[in-house]
């Protein structure tokens, strides 16, 4: 009987140990870098197991139950940056991570995942980067989620045509040059075209990075200039409970009305989020222009992600949806009063058009002259241990639609209407680190057709595309030293058939011709048979002098094939109005560029000072057509005329950060930024020729940015996380601009200065509080002119009877945001 006791308790121990061994535990302190002061109510969260907890009254948090290996902690708290760190974890063995979080004007330690195989802290990244916070976002307020960004990120830029549509430059460089992420996958839709913006609902996005220079080792063709990541929330694990907020904004200026709902829920398993938005504004305004007519857009956007997670990796399934109607403005107005003016028929002369009613300056209503954007997305982006590695897999489906309607006697006939079919597919291995050594190689790519449908414009061919890429990236890191760099080839062929047009006999416009050929048809486009390739590289280092001084170096090769209005465009573009020529016999671009920094963080400072110089190989770019006097083509509706054209370009520039953080006034940061960009065609016919032709279009003039901030300690149990901040934006004169065939006019410079005050209201004990945003943009309502606004030469006449040309930028604008948690 004795020894079936021991034997019980033997096996009952073992049993036990057995229990107790598999089990594997994180604890530690979450302190403040600067005081040292423990943090109460800290959330400690594990991504992809969806697992966390928070800390107690002794600033202490404990997670149990957790797999062996290694993983990634995040923690997030208000007031402080996102800390990120990867943590081995021991089977059968307790580990203690202690985190001392750095107050929000300390980004360095921030943790970033676009443009590299695992997440690098950006102080250890040789390529410049910067991460833009949830909570910045939050506490900025503009029209859209690029002006967002570029509020918060030096060297960073947008091509406008009016509030609703910004196109993002990075150091002097768009369009197609700047590659468009959205939660891993790019964003394809008709990029090409000035006058529609990125198609993802800004109020999902809850965090951002900006890679600034070439990525092409990473994303091939289309991010010779960088990348801008929008990155959602993520799926998380809320014991089940169904958590969510509700957003309400109002901005003055076109008083837009917007709303958002998102929902979420989730366990240890599966977890889902949802989230369903609506903006509708009106015309925008300003002291020179009043009402700027055909402006005003209505957008709606649903989004929903599911996640799996298990012990060994992750499985996110995602679906997106946009639809867009969005106000076309051509600028025609009357000559004297210069009042807006509306078309009414069909080929008519601008300058003789009826002025637009007053109410409808002021309206909700969307106008016959518009374009109806809608972009649907799924995709599913998977990460899994493979033996001692990690497997990456994505694969995408998205479908762009675009309609421009410009007939204004026949409203339901759009001009333009194309139909854009991507498959995107990217696989990657992490090979596990061998002597301090971490390898990647991957594939990736997509797939398009693109299809013109009923429509009376044709500036694009139907075609269809195929890219695909092979990279291989390297980092080696010991001790205060890391080593980055790799290589990548790609491939991509373009492929389309004859397209031709004929006159609808019943309409007088233009149509696609089918078979049988009749008399009369043009040939529109010529069989489209293409092929480039290209080989990207890039070798980088940084080096930790301290801990809170590095210095960086890296140097990257970029590669571009040209997209389709540049190879193939011969039309009318309705919505820019713009008839686009294209070159079939243009060459891929490729970009040298180097980049130098130094990053510092230190008690009471912060900075970081880049420098970078980028030569492109066979740059394109457009110009306007003039006719034999010299006199640029323009109909009488108001279409301009460009040609592409090719050469050798060089930019180069400086930025600089520089945040004071005084310890000793706390909760008080003045953050500064400069950003100054030279860009200069290198084809030796324009050798000194200056502003007729020596200076790149649409390059950024001299920036400076002061941002104050302070937050306010009040001992209220109902006012909470108050602040008060003060923004100013120097804009500088560009007088370095593309005079030749009148594509650019020189840009006077303007300084633009904001206000705001923000916090939380806890208007219950349990409930989550509110919070609430009041910001005043362009206080004191200047009138000026962006040299990247589009609508700043949408102007007829040669002489103003007001001195003013063209249309102005937004005034004054007061913006109210109110977030409401459950």
């Amino acid at each position: 009987m004795y020894k079936l006791y021991m034997a019980g308790l033997l096996w009952l121990a073992n049993g036990l140990t057995v229990y107790t061994y598999a089990q594997t535990e994180l604890s530690g302190s979450i302190t403040d870098k600067r005081t040292g002061e423990r943090l109460i109510g800290v959330p400690v969260f594990f991504a992809v197991l969806q697992k966390g907890a928070v800390t107690d009254t002794n600033g202490v948090y404990r997670i149990t139950d957790l797999p062996p290996g290694m993983q990634t902690a995040e923690v997030r708290f208000i007031g402080y940056r996102t800390q990120k760190r990867p943590v081995r974890l021991v089977e059968g063995f307790p580990v203690v991570a202690d985190f001392a979080l750095i107050a929000e004007a300390e980004q360095l330690q921030e943790l970033v995942v676009t443009g590299v195989t695992r997440a690098t802290l950006i102080r250890q990244n040789p390529v410049p980067v910067v991460a833009i916070t949830r909570q910045s976002i939050e506490r900025t307020a503009s029209t859209n989620i690029i002006d967002v960004l570029v509020r918060n990120t030096p060297g960073l830029n947008a091509v406008k045509t009016g509030p609703n549509i910004s196109k993002p430059f990075i150091r002097g460089l768009g369009y197609n040059r700047v590659l468009t992420l959205y939660d891993g996958v790019r964003q394809e839709g008709q990029q090409w075209g000035d006058e529609h913006g990125v198609e993802v609902d800004g109020y999902g996005v809850d965090k951002a990075e900006v890679i600034k220079g070439p990525a092409s080792l990473m994303y091939g063709s289309d991010a010779l200039a960088g990348v801008v990541s929008l990155l959602p929330a993520q799926p998380q694990d809320t014991d089940g409970k169904l958590k969510g907020s509700v957003l309400a904004e109002y901005q003055s200026n076109n008083r837009l009305l917007a709303h958002s709902v998102g929902v979420k829920s989730g366990g240890s398993r599966w977890a889902w989020n949802f989230r369903e938005s609506y903006r509708v504004a009106t015309n925008y305004q300003n002291p020179v222009d009043g009402w700027v007519y055909n402006t005003g857009f209505r957008e709606n956007t649903l989004t929903a992600l599911v996640g799996y997670t298990t012990q060994k990796g992750y499985s996110r399934l995602g679906a997106t949806l946009y639809n867009n109607q969005q106000g076309i403005p051509d600028g025609s107005r009357d000559s004297l009063t210069r009042q807006f003016t509306q078309q009414v028929t069909e080929a008519d002369n601008a300058t003789q058009r009826p002025t637009v009613a007053p109410s409808a300056l002021t309206s909700y209503a969307v106008t016959p002259i518009h374009q109806h954007i809608q972009h649907y997305r799924v995709y599913t982006t998977n990460r899994y241990q493979l033996g001692e590695g990690e497997l990456d897999v994505l694969l995408a489906f998205q479908q762009s639609i675009r309609r421009e309607y410009n007939h204004p006697t026949q409203p339901t006939q759009p001009g333009l209407h194309v139909r854009l079919n991507t498959l995107n597919y990217g696989l990657r291995y992490n090979f596990p680190d061998w002597r301090n050594l971490a390898i990647a190689i991957g594939v990736n790519g997509m797939a398009q057709a693109n299809l013109n449908k009923d429509a009376t414009n044709f500036p694009i061919p139907d075609y269809t595309l195929f890219d695909i890429g092979e990279f291989v990236f390297l980092k080696w890191q010991a001790n205060q030293l890391t080593l980055s760099g790799g290589l990548r080839y790609d491939t991509r062929t373009l492929r389309g058939t004859d397209f031709s047009v004929r006159t609808d006999p019943q309409t007088g416009f233009d149509q696609r011709a089918t078979l049988p050929a009749v008399a009369g048809d043009r040939l529109q486009f010529p069989a489209l048979r293409q092929s480039f390739t290209g080989l990207s590289a890039s070798l980088g280092a940084t080096y930790e002098l301290s801990g809170q001084v590095s210095v960086k170096a890296n140097m990257a090769r970029g590669y571009r094939a040209p997209n389709i209005t540049e190879i193939a465009a011969n039309g009318l573009d309705p919505g820019a109005h713009v008839v686009y020529i294209g070159n079939r016999n243009f060459r891929p671009e490729f970009s040298l560029q180097q980049d130098l920094g130094v990053t510092g963080t230190f008690q009471d400072i912060n900075l970081n000072l880049s420098v970078f110089n980028n030569f492109i190989q066979d740059y394109i770019s457009l110009a306007q057509v003039v006719d034999d006097r010299g006199v640029p083509v323009i109909s009488d509706q108001g279409n301009r005329t460009f040609q592409y054209r090719q050469s050798s370009a060089q930019l180069y520039g400086i930025e600089a950060v520089l945040a004071l953080h005084p310890a000793a006034w706390k909760g008080f940061t003045l953050d500064n930024s400069i950003a100054l960009i030279y860009a200069y065609n290198r084809g030796k016919q324009f050798a000194d020729a200056g502003i007729n032709g020596e200076y790149l279009p649409f390059i950024p003039p001299l920036r400076v940015t002061s941002s104050l901030t302070q937050n306010l300690m009040v001992r209220s149990k109902v006012l909470t996380d108050l602040f008060v901040k003060a923004d100013v934006e120097i804009n500088g004169s560009q007088n370095r601009y593309l005079a030749l065939y009148n594509t650019e006019t020189p840009t006077p410079g303007y300084t633009l200065v904001g206000l705001g005050l923000g916090g939380q209201i806890r208007y219950a004990e349990r409930a989550s509080p509110l919070r609430v945003l009041i910001q005043v943009n362009n206080l004191f309502d200047v009138a000026y002119q962006s040299n990247l606004s589009r609508l700043k030469y949408f102007e007829y006449y040669q002489q103003s009877s007001t001195g003013y040309s063209g249309i102005y930028s937004m005034g004054r604008n007061i913006c109210l945001k109110l977030t409401i948690p459950f």
